[in-house]
């Protein structure tokens, strides 16, 4: 019995003959303590032989192998790119990814930003990017859909859903956060509610992609999970910083076509 049980979006499912997909809990793996248990971070101190175990057991839940699972270097950027065959340890150094090769899982690991998985099934064009508030703001999620464009893809055709990512009454921003984003446009005002803590804001990062998403012109939805209000399901740095551990684990959000 596979220990996987993945959050999964009704609208993605309904194309289950063209792509599986899975917005990973950080139940199911092997990892320890503050790591428990599916901690897929290359990044973070937890065991190496661990996380490895953890991304085997992502890739056989697509019927994979670690090898053929494709996670980027992720930068906090606007950079997407192209992934045509596995990558080894030389990962991109990017936010976005997108592919039309059903051999490969391309996945994306979060810990409250945004996963946002991509699909225009009548193209056969999966995609994948991280849409931190950085990333969201300075475009990697319309980069990422130029890089399915690039394969074949249509906007009208391409569907977007947003993973667990942390929510407004969870997101709190001092002054200076919240003066660059209405710098960046005075409409942004709509993602900002007043805190109890004077100055402060609380940020709707949900809110801002899925809009930015149909703005785009793609049809996108939020699956309405919070990463920080569930500790039992889903890993958070901020959770993490407010408890005063000295690391967190990271959960994965990945896609494949079906052969």
């Amino acid at each position: 019995m596979n220990p996987l049980n993945p959050v999964l979006c009704e609208i993605l499912s309904r194309h289950e003959d063209v792509v599986s997909h899975g917005f990973f809990t950080r139940r199911g793996g092997v990892s320890k303590g503050m790591y428990g248990s599916l901690n897929v971070g290359i990044g973070s101190d937890d065991d190496p032989e661990q996380i490895l175990e953890n991304r085997s057991r992502i890739a056989s839940y697509f019927g994979a192998t670690s090898a053929v699972l494709v996670t980027p270097n992720q930068i906090h950027s606007s950079r997407a790119t192209v992934i045509s065959a596995p990558v080894g340890e030389i990962r991109p150094r990017v936010d976005g990814i997108a592919t039309t090769n059903s051999r490969l899982v391309i996945g994306i690991l979060t810990a409250d930003c945004g996963p946002v998985l991509f699909c225009d099934p009548k193209n056969r064009v999966i995609a994948v990017c991280h849409a931190g508030w950085k990333g969201a703001t300075s475009g990697v999620m319309e980069n990422t859909i130029l890089e399915m464009e690039s394969l074949g893809a249509e906007r009208s055709e391409i569907q977007a859903t947003l993973g667990p990512t942390i929510s407004q009454n969870n997101y709190e921003v001092g002054p200076e956060f919240a003066e660059r984003l209405l710098e960046m446009d005075a409409d942004n005002r709509v993602y900002l509610v007043s805190s109890t803590k004077p100055g402060h804001q609380l940020f709707d990062l949900p809110g801002y992609i899925v809009n930015k998403l149909h703005s785009s012109g793609v049809s996108a939805h939020w699956t309405g999970h919070c990463t920080y209000a569930d500790e039992e399901r889903f890993f958070s740095y901020r959770r993490t910083t407010h408890d005063h551990e000295p690391d967190y684990g990271r959960q994965i959000s990945a896609i494949s076509l079906s052969s």
